[in-house]
């Protein structure tokens, strides 16, 4: 079966893909010769959660959601290879385009790569160079088998370029997170009303707290680890509080090893996850953010709020060299000095790299326009 040569399906999985395709759609529904067609693989399958990122981004209702669910990496990787075969079989898009560094984005450049069909990656080029990370393995491989190339930082081509990636395939465009950061900016949930609506207790007021995230397997599955961790923030949380969005796995660890008690309701305020608005508001509000996710080291750096990474090691080496962003790793002591740096000092000022200027989106359906120029025809009805 031929090509459908406007078509472009877009596959998002996660949590940290939804704020990577929100600006790509956008674009795509103004382009006058592609046609948009979304793809949700489910591999993060909360429902409230996925439609309320879906209703505060504008993202569009999938065309087709596999419904994955969760399962190990390779029991998740194979279903939605499985599933992503059929829709491909079907659509006969004349591209797939994948972003970041989830399980779905390796599963369907695979298929994709396989059936012939031209696959693009958005976020390409990220090395934190620790093979045992999931995320580097999926960000390596989908790399080699990518037809397109696209790169939030200067550093990336390099990188792509010792591992034997042609020049031409490499397009630095700009961070597409920050796309959505800058265009939800003022639409975001303050801190104080979050507060308000959780009841949480007085002392947690805008600007005088810290927010922290902890989702890394290297983090939250090692007892020893993670009671290293909460004790060295329970002790930060006497000086500062923390406002803590527990990820639904960091919770059931922390309840398993028996460590619930360094969770002081009156130090560390304890939420659910939350919606991208709240987290932005969170984020943006706060004297400093302590975290182990990469996309926070990126938006940190963009709002200019001193970010310390726990983890030794950040495949955004920009937010360290350019940005707000210090890493310590799990050492309390390197946790504890950076702290201090920041409640001293203000930590590190930082700048907004290069590109990061909310138009990424924009420059990677100017090249797709190009690139798929060829193949393509006017759509008989240009989008509004």
């Amino acid at each position: 079966m031929m090509k459908e040569k406007n078509k472009v399906l877009c596959v998002v999985g996660a949590r940290p893909n939804f704020m990577k395709i929100a600006p790509i759609m956008a674009a795509l529904k103004h382009s006058d010769t592609l046609k948009p067609f979304l793809v949700h693989t489910g591999q993060h399958y909360d429902a409230a959660m996925k439609h309320a990122f879906f209703d505060q981004l504008g993202i569009p209702e999938p065309d087709i959601d596999l419904g994955v669910g969760s399962g190990s990496h390779a029991v998740q990787t194979a279903e939605i290879m499985r599933q992503f075969e059929t829709v491909l079989d079907t659509e006969n898009p004349a591209i797939v385009l994948v972003v970041g560094d989830v399980n779905s984005t390796i599963a369907c450049a695979l298929v994709a790569t396989k059936k012939d069909i031209p696959v693009v990656h958005v976020e390409s080029g990220l090395r934190s160079y620790d093979r045992k990370m999931p995320e580097e393995i999926n960000r390596v491989l989908t790399d080699q088998i990518s037809d397109l190339l696209f790169t939030t930082e200067r550093d990336a081509e390099p990188n792509l370029l010792r591992e034997g990636i042609d020049l031409e395939r490499i397009h630095f465009v700009g961070n597409v997170m920050i796309d959505t950061l800058q265009a939800q900016l003022e639409k975001k949930i303050s801190a104080e009303l979050t507060f308000k609506n959780t009841q949480a207790n007085a002392i947690f007021q805008s600007g005088a707290y810290g927010l922290l995230t902890l989702h890394r397997p290297s983090n939250v599955d090692n007892p020893q680890i993670l009671k290293s961790l909460l004790t060295v923030l329970a002790e930060i949380s006497e000086q500062l509080p923390l406002v803590f969005p527990i990820h639904p796995r960091t919770a059931a660890k922390i309840k398993d090893a028996g460590l619930s008690s360094f969770l002081n309701p009156q130090r560390v305020l304890a939420l659910p996850p939350q919606g991208y608005l709240e987290m932005l508001g969170l984020m943006s509000e706060a004297r400093m953010v302590l975290t182990d996710s990469g996309g926070i080291q990126e938006e940190t750096t963009s709002l200019g709020v001193p970010c310390i990474t726990l983890r030794e090691n950040t495949e955004r080496p920009i937010t360290v060299e350019q940005g707000t962003n210090t890493i310590v790793g799990t050492d309390p002591s390197r946790i504890r000095a950076a702290f201090d740096d920041v409640m001293q000092n203000g930590g590190k000022a930082g700048r907004v790299p290069e590109l990061w200027d909310g138009k990424a989106a924009q420059r990677i359906v100017e090249k797709l326009e190009t690139w798929l120029a060829p193949l393509s025809t006017p759509l008989s009805t240009p989008s509004s």
